[in-house]
C-alpha cells in the first residue's frame, strides 16, 4: 500500500508556530547582546522599584525620626541644655553625677543674672586661663554688689545685710577666707554651696577680675535637677537673697 508518510508529533508544527518560535529566538538574543552601561538589567529594576515602595511605608517614620533629632539639637544648641555635674562643690544642692537642666533664654532679651541663681559659665579669663572649662556655682553679689566675708556670727554680708544660707553643706562655715570686694559692673561673685570644698571666686582674688566672672561668659540659669529620678526637683531662688538691699551710692565699680 502506497500511504502518506504520518510525521511524528514533534514534528507537527505549523508554519505560525515556526514564525512565534524564531521571533522569541530573536528577542532573547537580541536583549542579552543589547545589554550594555545604559540598560537596565533585571536588578536594577527591582531595585529602582523596591526604594520606592520601601520610601512610602518608612517615610513618616523616617521624616519623624529625624524631625525629632534636628529639634533636640535646637532645643539643647538655644534653648535648654543638660549639663552633668563634675564635682562635690555644691554639695548637696548638686552631687557628682546630678544632670541639671540649664535655660539658656534665661538671661537673654533683656535678662540678667540675679543673686542666688545657680548658674553654669564659662570659666574661660576668670577662673581658668586653658579655657574649654565650664562650671556650675551659685550667684552671691552682682554688679556693684560689696560683699564681705564676715559678720561676728560668721555670715556673708551683702550690701551690708547678712546671709542665712540653709543651702550650705552640713558643718560648713560660709567662708574661711575673709574678703571684703565691690563687684564690678557687668560681672558676677560666685561661690559653691559646699564651701569647704569649693574652688571658687575666693580663690581668684588675685588674678584679673578680681574672681568676678563677666556677665558675657554665663551659659545660662540651672533650673532643674534631671536625673538621677529620686534627686528630681527645681532649683528655687533661696529667699534669704529677697531681703538683700541695692547697692550703696557710689559701690559701683
Amino acid at each position: 500500500m502506497d500511504s502518506e508518510a504520518t510525521l511524528p508529533e514533534r514534528d507537527r508544527s505549523s508554519p505560525a508556530d515556526e514564525a512565534d518560535t524564531e521571533e522569541r529566538s530573536r528577542f532573547v538574543v537580541s536583549g542579552r547582546d543589547a545589554a550594555g552601561p545604559g540598560s537596565r538589567s533585571p536588578m536594577r529594576v527591582l531595585v529602582r522599584e523596591a526604594v520606592p515602595r520601601w520610601w512610602a511605608e518608612w517615610r513618616r517614620t523616617v521624616l519623624l525620626a529625624v524631625g525629632c533629632v534636628v529639634a533636640l539639637l535646637l532645643v539643647s544648641t538655644y534653648v535648654v541644655q543638660p549639663f552633668q555635674v563634675p564635682s562635690g562643690s555644691m554639695e548637696n544642692t548638686l552631687r557628682v553625677g546630678d544632670r541639671v537642666l540649664v535655660n539658656k533664654l534665661a538671661y537673654r532679651f533683656g535678662g540678667h543674672p540675679r543673686r542666688g541663681d545657680v548658674i553654669v559659665f564659662d570659666g574661660d579669663g576668670s577662673f581658668t586661663q586653658q579655657g574649654g572649662t565650664d562650671y556650675v556655682k551659685r550667684v552671691i553679689g552682682i554688679g556693684g554688689d560689696r560683699v564681705t566675708c564676715c559678720d561676728k556670727q560668721g555670715r556673708l554680708l551683702v550690701n551690708g545685710r547678712p546671709l542665712d544660707e540653709g543651702y550650705l553643706f552640713p558643718g560648713d562655715a560660709p567662708s574661711r577666707v575673709p574678703f571684703d570686694i565691690v563687684v564690678p559692673d557687668g560681672r558676677l561673685w560666685v561661690m559653691g554651696d559646699h564651701r569647704n570644698d569649693s574652688r571658687d571666686s575666693r580663690d581668684h582674688l588675685g588674678e584679673p577680675g578680681g574672681g568676678t566672672v563677666p556677665l558675657g561668659k554665663v551659659i545660662g540659669r540651672a533650673e532643674w535637677i534631671g536625673w538621677p529620678f529620686g534627686h528630681w526637683t527645681r532649683l528655687n531662688r533661696p529667699a534669704t537673697f529677697a531681703a538683700v538691699p541695692a547697692p550703696a551710692a557710689g559701690h559701683h565699680g
